[in-house]
């Protein structure tokens, strides 16, 4: 099929070369820059198949250059032309907003990174062995970060609301990699900023937040040391627990900021520059 497109676009290509020139002439078929978009899409497309034919050289990578074909449709529709010249003209803007709003995640990210680094890699072990990392839970069929629920870390003053308390027979302990492979995680600046993008899109933020709501880190205490602890060391015996009478508050203004802030602000500014 691809060789069939390839002889239709190739066919293409020829006609018009014959019809207004090849470049010197004016109003030449490579002046017009939709043509220059046809041409490379078929040059590189006899590239490709060149590298099929068993020389010895790779070059299976210019076919990304595949993506570019459905532009084709646009040198034929003058009211697509019209779309894709305006959002060329929009980059300049769109490229302050998306510094903008890098820098508002950034920002985000840090905050999330002091009080919540290290904090999702509590779950649920069995009890019977609790050594072993099990591969779900029953009541939700998967791992999730738990709130340890004795005295001692609650400071008497019971489950932090959204947080996830394990089933009979199940204990609160560590070492777990965290959620997403422990990518969904404040651990670090990296997965800090991305845990914050998925956040703003709405994506999944809700099981974020309940997660947020397990932590049993203090936020006196820096977790840094702890996010890097090795699976089955001292960690699993020195739990440590967020004053939910300020962890809980902090929690909601974190969030609502995100949400607010980063999804129904930033966010839409794109929109209103595209838009304008």
């Amino acid at each position: 099929l691809e060789n069939y497109f390839l002889g239709i676009f190739t066919c293409e290509a020829i006609l018009k070369i014959v019809a207004l020139g090849f470049v010197l002439q004016s109003g030449a078929y490579l002046r017009n820059v939709w043509n220059l978009l046809d041409f490379t899409v078929v040059i590189t497309g006899y590239i490709t198949v060149f590298a099929q034919t068993g020389t010895g050289i790779d070059l299976r990578t210019l076919r990304a250059v595949r993506v570019l074909r459905p532009l084709k449709l646009v040198s034929g529709i003058p009211s697509l032309q019209v779309v894709l010249k305006s959002l060329i003209k929009a980059m300049a803007p769109l490229l302050q907003i998306g510094l903008l709003v890098l820098f508002g995640i950034v920002v985000l990210a840090i905050v999330g990174l002091e009080f919540y680094g290290g904090g999702f890699h509590l779950t649920c072990f069995d009890e019977q062995n609790p050594q072993e990392l099990p591969n779900s839970i029953p009541t939700v069929a998967r791992l999730v970060p738990c709130v340890i629920t004795n005295d001692t870390h609650t400071h008497g003053k019971g489950v932090p609301p959204g947080a996830f308390v394990c089933p009979t027979g199940y204990v609160c302990k560590g070492y777990w990699e965290g959620p997403n492979f422990g990518i969904t995680s404040f651990d670090n600046i990296g997965y800090s900023m991305l845990t914050v993008f998925q956040c703003i899109t709405m994506e999944g933020w809700t099981d974020i937040m309940s997660s947020v709501s397990s932590l049993t880190f203090s936020l006196s205490q820096s977790s840094s040391a702890l996010s890097s602890t090795p699976p089955h060391s001292h960690y699993s015996s020195m739990p440590l627990q967020t004053d939910f009478a300020f962890g809980n508050r902090f929690n909601f203004y974190y969030f609502l900021t995100l949400i607010v802030v980063g999804s129904f602000f930033m966010l839409n500014l794109v929109l209103g520059v595209l838009s304008g």
